[in-house]
């Protein structure tokens, strides 16, 4: 299985094989697992102190924030898994 890496803003990068959501950050439910990530030490705030527009939730229980569209996320993780179809042909 081959690790591909996916820009999450600011030259910041998670994994995109450990991704499971990624979801906006208005809604009370994710308001909630941002706080309980936080109090578990398992919130990575990758906002360089800008406003939250995606939460990026992974398999491992990390809740990483970021500064970015969740649509441009998408975008990105979409672009590398067409690209690594590409590679493989």
């Amino acid at each position: 299985m081959q690790i591909k890496l996916i820009n999450i803003g600011f030259g910041n990068i998670v994994s995109a094989n450990r991704i499971i959501a990624i979801v906006s950050p208005e809604s009370a439910p994710i308001k909630r697992v941002i706080t309980e990530a936080r109090d578990r030490g398992m919130l990575i705030d990758a906002t360089y102190g800008r406003r939250t527009r995606a939460v990026i939730i992974a398999d491992s229980g990390h809740v990483v924030l970021s500064a970015v569209q969740p649509e441009t996320v998408k975008h990105r993780l979409h672009t590398k898994e067409a690209s690594a179809v590409e590679e493989e042909e």
